[in-house]
């Protein structure tokens, strides 16, 4: 099933996870799962997956791909992020794939002492928000703009094609 934003790149997803620090017994949000990629990812290195996203037609993509996986420590949530999250008070990391009330999500992220927190984002708005709210909720401890370019044959040889900017934005308590 193809959503909008499609899944997370391998190379981000690569980046993202490090900046994580996943834990084994980490509870692990993934906020605005979409595909469920991230969470996919995410599950073999921690206790607990939340995923979570507003769209009916992501949690379902999500909860199939984790069943095709087998794996058995996700839960799914289909619902806005604030009011899942505000019902768990176990969240040791978060990804947040999704820009929506992106301010409330980061506060509560907070309020919960949420240790590492990963924004990824594409929209410079985005990165703005995420930055700014990061700061002034003294969390924020980097930004980092990640450029990734693959490999694809042209006549005889090899050229590299750029793929969009992603900018990661880590945080935490």
């Amino acid at each position: 099933m193809d959503l909008p934003g499609g899944p997370t790149k391998d190379e981000i997803m690569a980046i993202s996870l490090y900046k994580l620090g996943l834990q084994k017994d980490d509870v692990f949000a993934d906020i605005g799962c979409g595909t469920g990629k991230v969470s996919i990812c995410a599950a073999p290195r921690v206790r607990k997956v939340y995923a979570i996203d507003r769209r009916k037609e992501a949690i379902e993509c999500a909860r199939a791909g984790s069943e095709q996986s087998g794996l058995t420590n996700i839960e799914f949530y289909h619902g806005e992020a604030g009011e899942v999250l505000s019902s768990k008070r176990d969240v040791d990391v978060a990804f947040v794939g999704g820009s929506r009330q992106l301010e409330d999500v980061l506060s509560l992220l907070k309020s919960l002492g949420t240790r590492t927190i990963v924004v990824n984002a594409v929209m410079l708005e985005t990165v703005y928000t995420a930055v700014k709210t990061m700061q002034e909720l003294g969390i924020f401890k980097e930004a980092v703009q990640a450029g990734i370019s693959r490999s694809y044959p042209i006549g005889r040889g090899i050229m590299f094609k750029p793929l969009d900017p992603v900018y990661i934005i880590v945080g935490g308590v």
